[in-house]
Protein backbone atom coordinates (compact mmCIF):
# COMPACT_ATOMS: atom_id res chain seq x y z
CA UNK A 1 0.00 0.00 0.00
CA UNK A 2 1.44 3.39 -0.66
CA UNK A 3 0.31 6.81 0.48
CA UNK A 4 2.87 9.53 -0.64
CA UNK A 5 4.60 8.00 -3.70
CA UNK A 6 3.77 9.08 -6.46
CA UNK A 7 3.35 6.10 -8.51
CA UNK A 8 3.97 7.03 -12.52
CA UNK A 9 2.17 4.99 -15.28
CA UNK A 10 3.54 4.73 -18.68
CA UNK A 11 1.21 4.10 -21.95
CA UNK A 12 2.51 1.44 -24.44
CA UNK A 13 2.81 3.83 -27.62
CA UNK A 14 0.32 3.34 -30.59
CA UNK A 15 0.02 4.85 -33.58
CA UNK A 16 -3.23 5.41 -34.58
CA UNK A 17 -4.40 4.22 -38.47
CA UNK A 18 -4.65 7.99 -39.63
CA UNK A 19 -0.91 8.33 -38.43
CA UNK A 20 0.27 5.92 -41.30
CA UNK A 21 -2.26 6.01 -43.58
CA UNK A 22 -2.03 10.15 -44.16
CA UNK A 23 1.55 9.75 -45.35
CA UNK A 24 0.57 7.22 -47.64
CA UNK A 25 -2.26 9.02 -49.08
CA UNK A 26 -0.47 12.39 -49.04
CA UNK A 27 2.82 10.77 -50.81
CA UNK A 28 0.64 8.45 -53.63
CA UNK A 29 -1.11 11.31 -54.40
CA UNK A 30 2.13 13.66 -54.56
CA UNK A 31 3.79 11.21 -56.84
CA UNK A 32 0.70 10.76 -59.11
CA UNK A 33 0.57 14.68 -59.95
CA UNK A 34 4.57 14.11 -60.43
CA UNK A 35 4.06 11.23 -62.82
CA UNK A 36 1.41 13.06 -64.75
CA UNK A 37 3.08 16.07 -65.10
CA UNK A 38 6.76 14.56 -65.89
CA UNK A 39 5.44 11.86 -68.76
CA UNK A 40 3.16 13.54 -70.31
CA UNK A 41 5.10 16.43 -71.65
CA UNK A 42 7.59 13.81 -73.17
CA UNK A 43 5.17 11.02 -74.48
CA UNK A 44 4.56 12.45 -77.85
CA UNK A 45 6.10 15.70 -78.89
CA UNK A 46 4.75 15.30 -81.85
CA UNK A 47 1.23 14.78 -81.10
CA UNK A 48 1.23 17.66 -78.81
CA UNK A 49 2.40 20.03 -81.53
CA UNK A 50 1.15 23.44 -81.94
CA UNK A 51 1.32 26.96 -82.57
CA UNK A 52 5.12 25.78 -83.47
CA UNK A 53 6.46 28.85 -85.47
CA UNK A 54 8.69 28.67 -88.10
CA UNK A 55 9.60 31.72 -90.59
CA UNK A 56 8.95 31.44 -94.53
CA UNK A 57 10.70 33.77 -97.05
CA UNK A 58 10.19 33.45 -100.66
CA UNK A 59 12.88 35.89 -102.32
CA UNK A 60 12.31 34.73 -105.50
CA UNK A 61 11.97 37.21 -108.36
CA UNK A 62 10.49 34.31 -111.36
CA UNK A 63 11.41 34.34 -114.92
CA UNK A 64 10.51 33.90 -118.25
CA UNK A 65 10.20 29.99 -119.85
CA UNK A 66 8.70 29.20 -123.18
CA UNK A 67 9.34 29.32 -126.97
CA UNK A 68 10.06 33.01 -128.61
CA UNK A 69 6.97 32.90 -129.44
CA UNK A 70 5.09 31.82 -126.36
CA UNK A 71 7.03 33.13 -123.45
CA UNK A 72 5.79 33.70 -120.41
CA UNK A 73 6.62 34.57 -116.61
CA UNK A 74 6.50 32.37 -114.09
CA UNK A 75 7.41 31.94 -110.33
CA UNK A 76 7.78 28.40 -108.80
CA UNK A 77 8.69 30.38 -105.39
CA UNK A 78 5.16 31.17 -105.64
CA UNK A 79 4.03 28.12 -106.09
CA UNK A 80 6.22 26.17 -103.59
CA UNK A 81 5.32 28.95 -101.01
CA UNK A 82 1.87 28.05 -101.56
CA UNK A 83 2.19 24.55 -101.25
CA UNK A 84 4.02 24.79 -98.29
CA UNK A 85 1.12 26.68 -96.63
CA UNK A 86 -1.29 24.46 -97.61
CA UNK A 87 1.04 21.35 -96.89
CA UNK A 88 2.31 22.26 -93.86
CA UNK A 89 -0.89 21.42 -90.85
CA UNK A 90 -2.14 24.91 -89.49
CA UNK A 91 -3.31 23.27 -86.30
CA UNK A 92 0.42 22.59 -85.89
CA UNK A 93 3.11 24.85 -87.23
CA UNK A 94 2.68 28.78 -87.13
CA UNK A 95 4.29 29.35 -90.76
CA UNK A 96 5.05 32.90 -90.73
CA UNK A 97 5.26 34.96 -94.46
CA UNK A 98 8.24 37.15 -93.71
CA UNK A 99 10.63 39.02 -95.45
CA UNK A 100 14.41 37.88 -94.95
CA UNK A 101 15.10 41.50 -92.89
CA UNK A 102 12.00 40.53 -90.30
CA UNK A 103 12.95 36.36 -90.04
CA UNK A 104 16.54 37.59 -89.37
CA UNK A 105 15.25 39.85 -86.80
CA UNK A 106 12.82 37.08 -84.71
CA UNK A 107 15.18 33.90 -84.99
CA UNK A 108 17.68 36.90 -83.26
CA UNK A 109 14.76 36.92 -80.67
CA UNK A 110 13.99 33.80 -80.28
CA UNK A 111 10.71 33.97 -82.06
CA UNK A 112 10.95 31.94 -84.40
CA UNK A 113 12.61 28.08 -84.30
CA UNK A 114 13.49 28.02 -88.10
CA UNK A 115 13.34 29.62 -91.37
CA UNK A 116 12.73 28.16 -95.07
CA UNK A 117 14.79 30.28 -97.67
CA UNK A 118 13.64 30.26 -101.28
CA UNK A 119 16.52 32.44 -103.08
CA UNK A 120 15.63 35.11 -105.64
CA UNK A 121 16.95 33.21 -108.70
CA UNK A 122 15.04 30.38 -108.17
CA UNK A 123 12.92 30.29 -110.92
CA UNK A 124 16.04 31.07 -113.17
CA UNK A 125 17.81 27.86 -111.84
CA UNK A 126 15.15 25.85 -112.08
CA UNK A 127 14.45 26.68 -115.59
CA UNK A 128 18.22 26.48 -116.80
CA UNK A 129 17.95 22.82 -114.95
CA UNK A 130 14.90 22.17 -117.27
CA UNK A 131 16.94 23.21 -120.54
CA UNK A 132 20.28 21.50 -118.80
CA UNK A 133 18.94 18.07 -118.55
CA UNK A 134 18.66 17.48 -122.81
CA UNK A 135 21.67 20.08 -123.50
CA UNK A 136 25.40 19.49 -122.48
CA UNK A 137 26.49 21.55 -119.68
CA UNK A 138 27.34 22.15 -116.05
CA UNK A 139 24.17 22.85 -114.27
CA UNK A 140 23.81 23.50 -110.50
CA UNK A 141 20.15 22.87 -108.98
CA UNK A 142 17.97 25.32 -107.59
CA UNK A 143 18.78 25.54 -103.91
CA UNK A 144 15.69 26.10 -100.57
CA UNK A 145 18.01 26.24 -97.50
CA UNK A 146 16.06 25.04 -93.96
CA UNK A 147 18.04 27.42 -91.17
CA UNK A 148 17.75 25.78 -87.81
CA UNK A 149 18.39 28.09 -84.69
CA UNK A 150 19.62 26.00 -82.66
CA UNK A 151 19.98 28.89 -79.56
CA UNK A 152 16.64 27.98 -78.63
CA UNK A 153 16.92 24.04 -77.89
CA UNK A 154 18.25 20.76 -79.27
CA UNK A 155 14.70 19.54 -79.61
CA UNK A 156 13.46 22.40 -81.02
CA UNK A 157 16.15 21.45 -84.17
CA UNK A 158 15.03 18.20 -84.29
CA UNK A 159 11.67 19.39 -84.66
CA UNK A 160 12.31 22.20 -87.30
CA UNK A 161 14.59 19.58 -89.32
CA UNK A 162 11.94 16.85 -89.35
CA UNK A 163 8.76 19.77 -89.97
CA UNK A 164 10.61 21.36 -92.53
CA UNK A 165 12.02 18.22 -94.34
CA UNK A 166 9.11 16.61 -94.86
CA UNK A 167 7.04 19.97 -96.41
CA UNK A 168 10.25 20.04 -98.98
CA UNK A 169 10.77 16.35 -99.78
CA UNK A 170 6.82 16.54 -100.84
CA UNK A 171 7.64 20.20 -102.97
CA UNK A 172 10.45 18.73 -104.73
CA UNK A 173 8.33 15.69 -105.59
CA UNK A 174 5.87 18.08 -106.98
CA UNK A 175 8.19 20.73 -108.53
CA UNK A 176 9.64 17.36 -110.60
CA UNK A 177 6.52 16.08 -111.90
CA UNK A 178 5.71 19.94 -113.17
CA UNK A 179 9.47 20.19 -114.32
CA UNK A 180 8.99 16.76 -116.12
CA UNK A 181 6.19 17.50 -117.55
CA UNK A 182 7.43 21.03 -118.63
CA UNK A 183 10.68 19.64 -120.58
CA UNK A 184 7.98 16.69 -122.39
CA UNK A 185 6.33 19.96 -123.87
CA UNK A 186 9.31 21.55 -124.68
CA UNK A 187 10.63 18.77 -126.42
CA UNK A 188 7.48 18.17 -128.70
CA UNK A 189 7.87 18.47 -132.29
CA UNK A 190 6.52 21.77 -133.94
CA UNK A 191 4.16 19.52 -136.42
CA UNK A 192 2.94 17.91 -133.40
CA UNK A 193 4.59 14.53 -133.25
CA UNK A 194 5.89 12.81 -129.99
CA UNK A 195 8.61 13.94 -128.18
CA UNK A 196 11.60 12.05 -127.40
CA UNK A 197 11.51 9.44 -124.61
CA UNK A 198 13.66 10.91 -121.89
CA UNK A 199 16.90 9.11 -120.83
CA UNK A 200 17.05 7.44 -117.19
CA UNK A 201 19.13 10.05 -116.16
CA UNK A 202 17.44 12.66 -116.93
CA UNK A 203 14.22 11.59 -115.30
CA UNK A 204 15.93 10.80 -111.96
CA UNK A 205 17.40 14.50 -112.69
CA UNK A 206 14.02 16.26 -112.83
CA UNK A 207 12.16 13.92 -110.61
CA UNK A 208 14.23 15.61 -107.64
CA UNK A 209 15.43 19.06 -109.15
CA UNK A 210 15.65 21.23 -105.46
CA UNK A 211 18.38 20.88 -103.44
CA UNK A 212 17.95 21.17 -99.52
CA UNK A 213 20.04 22.46 -97.43
CA UNK A 214 19.68 22.27 -93.96
CA UNK A 215 22.51 24.78 -91.99
CA UNK A 216 21.84 26.37 -88.66
CA UNK A 217 21.35 30.44 -88.48
CA UNK A 218 23.90 30.80 -85.63
CA UNK A 219 25.82 27.94 -84.73
CA UNK A 220 26.09 27.99 -80.45
CA UNK A 221 29.26 27.58 -79.53
CA UNK A 222 31.14 24.69 -77.47
CA UNK A 223 30.52 24.71 -73.89
CA UNK A 224 27.04 25.19 -74.04
CA UNK A 225 25.75 21.90 -73.67
CA UNK A 226 24.17 21.71 -77.24
CA UNK A 227 21.76 24.28 -75.50
CA UNK A 228 20.69 22.53 -72.42
CA UNK A 229 22.95 25.34 -70.44
CA UNK A 230 20.38 27.24 -70.33
CA UNK A 231 18.11 25.04 -68.77
CA UNK A 232 19.98 23.73 -66.24
CA UNK A 233 21.15 26.82 -64.78
CA UNK A 234 17.96 28.17 -64.72
CA UNK A 235 17.29 25.35 -62.79
CA UNK A 236 20.07 25.68 -60.24
CA UNK A 237 18.69 29.07 -59.73
CA UNK A 238 15.30 27.71 -58.99
CA UNK A 239 16.29 24.93 -56.88
CA UNK A 240 19.12 27.96 -54.90
CA UNK A 241 16.16 29.68 -53.92
CA UNK A 242 13.62 26.74 -53.43
CA UNK A 243 16.42 24.64 -50.97
CA UNK A 244 17.43 28.13 -49.86
CA UNK A 245 13.62 29.06 -48.58
CA UNK A 246 13.51 25.91 -46.74
CA UNK A 247 16.91 25.59 -45.00
CA UNK A 248 16.84 28.91 -43.73
CA UNK A 249 13.09 28.31 -42.87
CA UNK A 250 13.83 25.29 -41.01
CA UNK A 251 17.65 26.66 -39.79
CA UNK A 252 15.65 30.13 -37.90
CA UNK A 253 12.95 28.51 -36.63
CA UNK A 254 15.45 26.41 -34.48
CA UNK A 255 17.60 28.68 -33.52
CA UNK A 256 14.59 30.61 -31.84
CA UNK A 257 13.30 27.63 -30.35
CA UNK A 258 9.97 27.07 -32.52
CA UNK A 259 11.26 23.73 -33.42
CA UNK A 260 13.92 21.01 -31.92
CA UNK A 261 17.16 20.30 -33.39
CA UNK A 262 18.35 17.16 -33.96
CA UNK A 263 21.48 15.85 -36.05
CA UNK A 264 21.89 12.19 -35.14
CA UNK A 265 21.55 11.44 -32.16
CA UNK A 266 22.44 14.73 -30.67
CA UNK A 267 18.81 16.23 -29.82
CA UNK A 268 18.65 20.28 -28.16
CA UNK A 269 15.58 22.46 -27.96
CA UNK A 270 16.42 26.06 -27.40
CA UNK A 271 13.91 27.99 -25.29
CA UNK A 272 11.92 29.80 -27.21
CA UNK A 273 12.57 33.42 -28.29
CA UNK A 274 9.78 36.13 -27.91
CA UNK A 275 9.24 37.34 -31.29
CA UNK A 276 6.18 37.96 -34.01
CA UNK A 277 5.97 36.16 -36.89
CA UNK A 278 5.99 39.22 -39.02
CA UNK A 279 9.16 40.11 -37.30
CA UNK A 280 10.68 36.12 -37.77
CA UNK A 281 9.80 36.37 -41.86
CA UNK A 282 12.00 39.62 -41.79
CA UNK A 283 14.74 37.69 -40.76
CA UNK A 284 14.23 35.13 -43.18
CA UNK A 285 13.68 37.56 -45.95
CA UNK A 286 16.88 39.17 -44.99
CA UNK A 287 19.04 35.84 -44.68
CA UNK A 288 17.35 34.86 -48.45
CA UNK A 289 18.50 38.28 -50.22
CA UNK A 290 22.14 37.79 -48.62
CA UNK A 291 22.55 33.93 -49.53
CA UNK A 292 21.24 35.03 -53.07
CA UNK A 293 24.51 37.18 -53.70
CA UNK A 294 27.10 34.81 -52.68
CA UNK A 295 25.18 31.65 -54.65
CA UNK A 296 24.52 33.41 -57.60
CA UNK A 297 27.81 34.22 -57.47
CA UNK A 298 29.12 30.79 -56.64
CA UNK A 299 26.95 29.32 -59.49
CA UNK A 300 29.02 32.04 -62.43
CA UNK A 301 32.15 31.23 -60.67
CA UNK A 302 31.68 27.55 -61.08
CA UNK A 303 30.19 28.06 -64.43
CA UNK A 304 33.08 29.71 -65.89
CA UNK A 305 35.60 27.27 -64.56
CA UNK A 306 33.69 24.54 -66.35
CA UNK A 307 34.18 26.30 -69.96
CA UNK A 308 31.02 28.06 -69.96
CA UNK A 309 30.77 31.03 -72.90
CA UNK A 310 29.50 34.04 -70.17
CA UNK A 311 29.95 37.07 -72.32
CA UNK A 312 27.57 38.66 -70.06
CA UNK A 313 28.50 36.92 -67.10
CA UNK A 314 27.88 40.49 -64.77
CA UNK A 315 24.32 40.63 -66.07
CA UNK A 316 23.71 36.95 -65.59
CA UNK A 317 24.91 37.65 -61.84
CA UNK A 318 22.54 39.97 -61.06
CA UNK A 319 19.84 38.04 -62.98
CA UNK A 320 20.72 35.21 -60.62
CA UNK A 321 20.43 37.35 -57.45
CA UNK A 322 17.04 38.61 -58.76
CA UNK A 323 15.49 35.16 -59.42
CA UNK A 324 17.26 33.36 -56.34
CA UNK A 325 15.56 36.56 -54.29
CA UNK A 326 12.49 36.32 -56.19
CA UNK A 327 11.46 31.94 -55.41
CA UNK A 328 13.36 32.23 -51.96
CA UNK A 329 11.35 34.93 -50.58
CA UNK A 330 8.33 33.56 -52.19
CA UNK A 331 8.72 29.88 -50.78
CA UNK A 332 9.51 31.88 -47.18
CA UNK A 333 6.01 33.47 -47.28
CA UNK A 334 4.26 30.31 -48.43
CA UNK A 335 5.85 28.39 -45.65
CA UNK A 336 4.82 31.32 -43.00
CA UNK A 337 1.27 31.33 -44.04
CA UNK A 338 0.38 27.81 -44.08
CA UNK A 339 3.53 25.78 -42.38
CA UNK A 340 4.77 22.60 -43.25
CA UNK A 341 2.22 22.00 -45.79
CA UNK A 342 4.16 24.73 -47.15
CA UNK A 343 7.11 22.01 -48.22
CA UNK A 344 4.53 20.32 -50.65
CA UNK A 345 2.99 23.68 -52.06
CA UNK A 346 6.68 24.42 -52.48
CA UNK A 347 7.41 21.45 -53.95
CA UNK A 348 4.41 21.53 -56.50
CA UNK A 349 4.55 25.03 -57.82
CA UNK A 350 8.69 25.61 -58.69
CA UNK A 351 9.53 21.94 -59.26
CA UNK A 352 6.25 19.39 -60.19
CA UNK A 353 4.63 21.96 -62.19
CA UNK A 354 7.64 23.98 -63.37
CA UNK A 355 9.82 21.99 -64.55
CA UNK A 356 7.80 20.61 -67.74
CA UNK A 357 6.16 23.78 -68.38
CA UNK A 358 9.88 25.71 -68.35
CA UNK A 359 10.30 24.49 -72.14
CA UNK A 360 13.56 24.02 -71.42
CA UNK A 361 14.17 20.79 -73.27
CA UNK A 362 10.74 20.18 -74.81
CA UNK A 363 9.58 23.48 -76.04
CA UNK A 364 6.17 24.91 -75.39
CA UNK A 365 4.85 24.23 -78.90
CA UNK A 366 5.42 20.47 -78.34
CA UNK A 367 3.61 20.07 -75.06
CA UNK A 368 -0.06 19.54 -74.44
CA UNK A 369 -1.98 22.37 -74.48
CA UNK A 370 -1.93 22.97 -70.88
CA UNK A 371 1.40 23.33 -70.31
CA UNK A 372 1.45 26.82 -72.16
CA UNK A 373 -1.23 28.05 -70.14
CA UNK A 374 1.06 27.00 -67.01
CA UNK A 375 4.10 28.60 -68.27
CA UNK A 376 2.59 31.99 -68.07
CA UNK A 377 2.94 32.09 -64.66
CA UNK A 378 5.28 29.54 -63.70
CA UNK A 379 8.52 30.76 -62.48
CA UNK A 380 10.69 28.29 -64.02
CA UNK A 381 9.33 29.38 -67.25
CA UNK A 382 10.37 32.59 -66.52
CA UNK A 383 14.13 32.28 -65.05
CA UNK A 384 14.47 29.69 -68.18
CA UNK A 385 13.67 33.16 -70.50
CA UNK A 386 16.07 35.56 -69.24
CA UNK A 387 18.89 32.64 -68.73
CA UNK A 388 18.75 31.81 -72.27
CA UNK A 389 18.54 35.11 -73.54
CA UNK A 390 21.64 36.24 -71.52
CA UNK A 391 23.16 33.26 -72.56
CA UNK A 392 22.88 32.88 -75.94
CA UNK A 393 20.93 35.64 -77.12
CA UNK A 394 23.63 38.59 -76.17
CA UNK A 395 21.60 39.38 -73.59
CA UNK A 396 18.77 40.78 -75.83
CA UNK A 397 15.54 41.97 -73.72
CA UNK A 398 13.24 40.84 -76.77
CA UNK A 399 14.99 37.41 -76.55
CA UNK A 400 13.32 36.86 -73.31
CA UNK A 401 15.20 38.70 -70.62
CA UNK A 402 12.73 41.46 -70.87
CA UNK A 403 10.02 38.83 -69.51
CA UNK A 404 12.13 37.31 -67.01
CA UNK A 405 13.44 39.99 -65.05
CA UNK A 406 9.73 41.92 -65.10
CA UNK A 407 7.87 38.34 -64.05
CA UNK A 408 10.49 37.72 -60.96
CA UNK A 409 9.74 41.32 -59.74
CA UNK A 410 6.24 40.37 -60.33
CA UNK A 411 6.87 37.16 -58.35
CA UNK A 412 8.70 38.90 -55.59
CA UNK A 413 6.32 41.61 -55.21
CA UNK A 414 3.47 38.69 -54.32
CA UNK A 415 5.51 36.99 -52.37
CA UNK A 416 6.25 40.13 -50.17
CA UNK A 417 2.41 41.14 -49.98
CA UNK A 418 1.80 37.33 -49.15
CA UNK A 419 3.91 37.37 -46.25
CA UNK A 420 3.20 40.68 -45.34
CA UNK A 421 -0.41 40.16 -45.26
CA UNK A 422 -0.90 37.11 -43.78
CA UNK A 423 1.83 37.01 -40.47
CA UNK A 424 0.38 40.82 -39.86
CA UNK A 425 -2.71 38.97 -39.76
CA UNK A 426 -1.80 36.13 -37.67
CA UNK A 427 0.19 38.45 -35.13
CA UNK A 428 -3.08 40.61 -34.42
CA UNK A 429 -5.18 37.51 -34.03
CA UNK A 430 -2.55 36.25 -31.59
CA UNK A 431 -1.35 33.14 -32.84
CA UNK A 432 1.82 32.98 -31.35
CA UNK A 433 4.45 30.32 -32.35
CA UNK A 434 3.94 29.27 -29.10
CA UNK A 435 3.84 25.16 -28.01
CA UNK A 436 0.60 23.63 -28.30
CA UNK A 437 -0.20 20.45 -26.88
CA UNK A 438 -2.99 17.90 -28.50
CA UNK A 439 -4.44 15.57 -25.96
CA UNK A 440 -6.42 12.90 -27.41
Amino acid sequence: MTTSEEVETTRTPRLRPRAWLAPVVVLTLFMALLGTMYLDYVVDPEKNLHDFPIALVNQDEGDVTGPPDAQKQVNFGTQIAAALKEGIPADKVDLRELGINEAELQMQNGQVYGTIVIPSDFSKRLGILGAGSVIPGDIQKPVITLQTNPRTGAFVTNIVQKVGNEALAQVDKQVGEQLTEQVKVQLTPPDGGPAPELTGATRLALANPVDIIVEPFRQLPSGTGEGLTAFFYALLLLLAGLVGSMTIHTMLDAALGVVPTEYGPWFVHYPRTQISRFKTLLIKWGVMVLTSFVVSGVFVLVGKALGMPMNNSYLLYLFGVLAIAAVGITGLSILAAIGSAGLLVNLILFIILGLPSSGGTVPIEATPPYFGWLAQFEPMHQVFLGVRAILYFDGNYQAGLGRGVWMSLLGMAIGLVLGLLVTRFYDRKGLHRGAEVVVE
